[in-house]
Parts: structure tokens; C-alpha cells; sequence
């Protein structure tokens, strides 16, 4: 049985993990959770799965908490950043699941690391903003991070006893979202709810709205590069609308090795969770012979200029790529809340690039002051609008 802590556990992808913990009963205990303010959820969590310890970032919800806790011999509480990162290191912890969205994910992941605890990462912000730092420190500590984005996963699953060396390119797919047949006008127009309307996955709204920009796919090539250990010349992007494939492998000898299933996550935290082993899913599968098309198509960076900005910041390194996630996530909150246009998103990044001075081999806290920055930049640039 491996003793599993879930920093995130409210979020979109965090009540999955719970969900394929719940769906394999014997093969997990649940002993630590984190989570945002939203205490409601986290106590029908905590009743559920007794851990050992529970984290919250708002003290007023810490206290609420702890009320209803009072009444009965319940968990450890931890508060903020610091009560984060003493789950991420609990004693009876095996495999930490960070699944928090934002930079916030950087401290738990790099305190779980320097433990010497398995990572599942499901946390873009960690590896855009400080892949360096983190894929450096997990080699040192002899580590793993195990990806749990289903295109990571995949191209995890297409390498496992491969030869590094004779990867040509990584093949990073995208459904496109909602907006890949609109022209560059009716793009212009569209609304927060046309936004949220994913064709194929159940996400959370920040990462909705980043797949709708192609954000989503950036991110996910910077965090391939240091995952994989390529070069970016080596990571190409292609749509795929219907979201079977989730990502290829191509040799050097041409061969390309794909990996398929629906789109659940559920199928990669599984994989995740209980590798280097498998485990028979109720989940739902893939029928081949219901499958009417997979098309594949070179994505448009003038329509969706953010992926085209990923690759810049990726190429640039330093502090840059900390800074694209930070202003990204600020003009996509400003575009959820109605402040700015849909194309005002990656307006608002490029200008905050542009204005950037970039340190070349940060350390932590120089990214979490870029991070500062970038934000702050951002919210200057949208009040502009």
C-alpha cells in the first residue's frame, strides 16, 4: 500500500486523484491534503479518507475547520505555504500529488524533492517557472517526478524502455479547444462562457481558457523540455481534435510510437499512482472500431499567438518563462472577470515580455520574484485596457 499525500485536493484534477484512489480500495492510504479555502469540500474529504494531516491557505477556513474537527480525533492542521510544505515532507508519505494550479506549487514540490518523496506533478507553474532548479535537485536526489498531464504521461508511456538517444522529436498533441475553426475576427469576439465550453475535457476555468489560447500547450512544451531532457527544436506541436492520441514519440529511424485512450484524466493519475506497475480501470476505454477520424493539424500561431510565446520564453530561459506564466495568469483571470478582451490575453503576456529583464540562472528566489513581477506588470498593462 503506498501512503499518498494530495496538495490540491479540491481542485479539478485533485478530486480525480481521490476519485482513482477511491476506485482501488487496498492500494492506497490517503495520510496527507491540501487545498486552497474551500474547507466545505475539504471536510467531507477529511471524513472520507482520514489523513494524518490537512493543510488550508485561509486561516478563517482553518478555523471553520477546525470546529467542526473539534468534535472528534481529527487530523493535524496546517496553515499557508509553510503548512504545505510540511505535508509535502510527512514521514508516511511515499508519493506527494501536487495538483495545485500557479507558482504556488513550486514550494511544496521542491520541499517533497529535498525529502527524498516520489513526486506526481500536476502542476504546469513548477517546471515552467523553475524546471532547472527542480529537474536538477530531483537528479541529485536521485527522485522522481512522475508526470501526470496526459501528454507527458504519454509520452512517459512511449519511452519506457527506450533509449533516450534515439528520440528524434517529441510530438505534443492539442485538441486545438473550442476556437481552432474560427478566423482571426470572430476570435476577437468571443465571450468567457464560449471560452469555457471545451469540446473534449473537463478542466478546471484557468486551464479551460489556457487550452482555448493554446497557453495551455506552451506551458506543457516548456515543461517537456525538462522533463525529457530535448531541446525545444526537438518538441513540435499538432492539433488533434479528437484528443485520442495524446502524444507521440518519433525516433531517429522514423519510427513514431503513440499512445491512445479516451480523454479521462483519470488514465494518467492512475498510471501515475501505481506505477511502475499496472492496475485493471471500471474507467471507460477507448473502442477502436468506433473511431471515425483522427486528423492532425499544424497549429496556427497567428490565430493563437500564445504558444508561439511559450516557445520565446522557453528559448530565452532565465527568469522568462516565470514571467510568461505569471502574466498569463493574471490576463486570464482579467478575462474571466470580463476586463479584457479574449486576444487581450496574450497581449498582455508579450507586453510584460517585452518589458522584462531577465536573469539568466535564477535561483528560487529570484523566479518567485519574477513571479512578483510579472504579476504586478500584468495588472498595470490590463488597467491600461
Amino acid at each position: 500500500m503506498k501512503n499518498i499525500v494530495v496538495i490540491g485536493s479540491t481542485g479539478s484534477i485533485g478530486k480525480q486523484v481521490l476519485e482513482v484512489i477511491k476506485s482501488l480500495p487496498g492500494k492506497f492510504k490517503v495520510v496527507g491534503l491540501g487545498a486552497g479555502r474551500n474547507w466545505h469540500l475539504m471536510w467531507e474529504q477529511i471524513r472520507k479518507f482520514q489523513p494524518l494531516a490537512v493543510a488550508l491557505n485561509g486561516e478563517a477556513e482553518l478555523k471553520n475547520l477546525s470546529r467542526l474537527i473539534a468534535a472528534s480525533r481529527g487530523p493535524e492542521l496546517f496553515m499557508g505555504r509553510r503548512g504545505m510544505e510540511k505535508l509535502a515532507v510527512l514521514p508516511e508519505a511515499d508519493l506527494v500529488v501536487v495538483a495545485v494550479t500557479g507558482a504556488a506549487g513550486i514550494y511544496p514540490t521542491y520541499a517533497a524533492i529535498s525529502a527524498g518523496k516520489t513526486i506526481a506533478l500536476a502542476n504546469k507553474e513548477t517546471l515552467v517557472a523553475a524546471g532547472h532548479l527542480v529537474m536538477e535537485l530531483a537528479a541529485r536526489k536521485n527522485v522522481a517526478v512522475l508526470p501526470v498531464d496526459s501528454e507527458h504521461s504519454a509520452i512517459w508511456q512511449c519511452l519506457n524502455g527506450q533509449d533516450f538517444s534515439a528520440v528524434n522529436k517529441l510530438i505534443l498533441t492539442a485538441s486545438g479547444g473550442p476556437f481552432r475553426e474560427l478566423n482571426k475576427k470572430e476570435i476577437e469576439n468571443v465571450t468567457v462562457d464560449m471560452a469555457l465550453r471545451h469540446p473534449n475535457w473537463n478542466m478546471g476555468n484557468k486551464i479551460t481558457i489556457d487550452s482555448a489560447t493554446l497557453m495551455n500547450k506552451g506551458l506543457e512544451v516548456i515543461e517537456a523540455k525538462w522533463l525529457f531532457g530535448v531541446d525545444y527544436s526537438q518538441i513540435e506541436v499538432v492539433i488533434h481534435p479528437q484528443s485520442v492520441i495524446h502524444s507521440a514519440v518519433e525516433f531517429l529511424d522514423g519510427s513514431v510510437i503513440a499512445q491512445m485512450g479516451l480523454p479521462d484524466m483519470r488514465l494518467p493519475i492512475q498510471y501515475a499512482l501505481t506505477f511502475p506497475q499496472r492496475f485493471y480501470s471500471s474507467f471507460p476505454r477507448l473502442k477502436l472500431t468506433e473511431l471515425r477520424e483522427l486528423t492532425f493539424i499544424k497549429p496556427d500561431t497567428d490565430k493563437f499567438p500564445s504558444l508561439r510565446l511559450a516557445y520565446e520564453a522557453g528559448r530565452v530561459g532565465g527568469t522568462m518563462p516565470a514571467v510568461l506564466n505569471a502574466a498569463n495568469e493574471v490576463a486570464v483571470d482579467a478575462f474571466l472577470k470580463g476586463k479584457i478582451g479574449f486576444n487581450g490575453i496574450p497581449a498582455v503576456v508579450s507586453r510584460v515580455m517585452e518589458m522584462h529583464q531577465n536573469v539568466s540562472i535564477p535561483d528560487l528566489d529570484e523566479i518567485m520574484e519574477a513571479d512578483r513581477w510579472g504579476r504586478e506588470a500584468g495588472e498595470k498593462i490590463i488597467k491600461g485596457f
